[in-house]
């Protein structure tokens, strides 16, 4: 789809987490499909990555795939990828899944403004008040994935509500 010169920039947010193979291709997924059900899809660009390089090039855990499989999501074509620090003048929004992703992408941030541009995303749900981190499944069984997406279906939610009237008037 070509963007009209008129047409304001869509929205670019990054979800991160530790590998890029768990909890942010599950925030990804999610958060994209909440932005095309609201007929928003053309105007968010969302991309997810990790911390690490270890799973650089490799597909979502399986785990993670068929917890998104379950509930209608599409997590098949994810490769993982390394968050890159020169990405910052580039987005919007850059969402840790939980505060030592955060730590880690407010250091690597090369001005104040790309710092503030790091958000937790249970920062973004009410349901979690005294929660600031999304646990890290990888360890755990299936049914933590499970789990795990549910909180992730929820906080998006819960950005997209905050994000999507800003967007709606063409605000970046």
């Amino acid at each position: 789809m070509t963007m009209d010169a008129g047409a304001p920039s869509p929205f670019r947010v990054s979800f991160v987490c530790s590998g890029n193979i768990c909890r942010s291709p599950m925030a990804e997924i999610v958060f994209a499909q909440i932005a095309a059900d609201a007929g928003l899809a053309d105007r968010f660009v969302v991309e997810s990555a990790g911390t690490g390089d270890w799973h650089v090039g490799e597909p979502a855990d399986e785990r993670t795939i068929a917890a998104l499989a379950a509930r209608g999501y599409d997590g098949s074509r994810h490769r993982a990828r390394q968050f890159d620090p020169d990405r910052f003048p580039d987005l919007d929004l850059v969402v840790a899944l939980d505060r030592s992703h955060e730590r880690i992408l407010r250091s690597w941030a090369p001005t104040m403004d790309d710092a503030a541009k790091v958000t937790l995303l249970l920062r973004y749900d009410d349901a979690w008040p005294q929660q600031a981190d999304v646990p890290d499944p990888y360890y755990a069984d299936r049914h933590e994935f499970d789990r795990v997406l549910s909180t992730v279906e929820r906080a998006c939610r819960a950005l997209f509500h905050q994000l999507e009237p800003a967007v709606r008037q063409g605000a970046p």
